[in-house]
């Protein structure tokens, strides 16, 4: 599964909110059933900012942000997201293997 974290950000503050980014990777990278991290900013609307994550399941994702470490490093980050759904289970998955799908 997959999580698509959106944030907005000044672009006067996202050198800040960078190094703020890359701390909660690290913490979450450490936590059971992290796969892979990525951060990247829109190229329409450079404001736009987003962490994308993979992990192995939704579960591994829900008990990844209950460490005290990541309570404090993380989660104080990802309370400023935009307020959507996250979490997102690929397509194979949800429909038993489409061949055509990446």
């Amino acid at each position: 599964m997959f999580v698509v974290i959106r944030f907005r950000v000044p672009e006067s503050a996202q050198l800040e909110f960078a190094e703020r980014l890359a701390a909660a990777v690290e913490v979450l990278g450490r936590q059971k059933g992290f796969v892979a991290a990525r951060t990247g900013r829109n190229v329409d609307d450079p404001e736009l900012l987003a962490l994308n994550m993979e992990w192995l399941n939704v579960g591994s994702y829900r008990r990844a942000l209950s460490p005290y470490e990541v309570k404090m490093v993380a989660v104080p980050l990802l309370s400023e997201a935009i307020d959507e759904p996250t979490a997102y289970e690929s397509l194979e998955d949800a429909f038993g293997g489409l061949g055509q799908l990446p």
